[in-house]
């Protein structure tokens, strides 16, 4: 049995779920972005090195939910709502109040006493992709089966309902692309 890990400088008074890795030089502010948090993978977080995860930023992970978060990274408050995959590449910027959700809820798996012959219809939820170098504005929702791509910029309050090209600027509901970051990068 593993001794349960506390972050020292917590205020709330829970150890960290057993199957998270935090990577070196890593800041995570407090246990309490896992109340919700019922990931039941062998690893349900990959945070990576160099990584910053703010106040407010909040896991809701069902029993199926798997979140990896690259190196050098920032996260001020976000919510991640899984019961599937997302995955956060390196260098990226999520700003406040940001909601990445593949539905609704992180709902739960069936119970295997109650509705055994719905057991296996149960559809994947749809995987989230942030790739490289990426920037999401305050308030923005990427939802379930969006892509954006490397160096994309959401804009704030946007909805990301598909995919993002590399490199454009997107903002409205439904996003749409406004322009390219190009011009801002070396990279293109």
């Amino acid at each position: 049995m593993t001794t349960p890990r506390c972050l020292v400088h917590d205020w709330f008074p829970r150890p960290l779920p057993a199957n998270i890795v935090i990577g070196e030089r890593s800041w995570l502010h407090s246990a309490y972005a896992f109340l919700h948090y019922r990931s039941a993978r062998r690893c349900g977080l990959r945070i990576g090195h160099d990584t910053g995860i703010y106040d407010g930023s909040l896991f809701d992970l069902g029993p199926d939910g798997e979140v990896q978060v690259g190196d050098f990274c920032t996260l001020v408050g976000p919510i991640i709502t899984t019961n599937g995959q997302v995955s956060i590449g390196n260098y990226v910027f999520i700003s406040s109040e940001v909601v990445i959700a593949d539905s609704f809820a992180a709902g739960p798996r069936v119970h295997p006493d109650v509705h055994e012959q719905s057991r296996g219809a149960h559809a994947p939820s749809p995987a989230i992709t942030i790739g490289d170098d990426a920037w999401i504005g305050a308030r923005a929702v990427v939802l379930g089966g969006a892509r954006i791509g490397n160096g994309a910029i959401v804009g704030a309050g946007a909805v990301v309902d598909a995919d993002v090209p590399r490199y454009a600027i997107v903002a409205g509901n439904p996003a749409r692309v406004i322009g390219s970051a190009c011009s801002m990068s070396a990279r293109c």
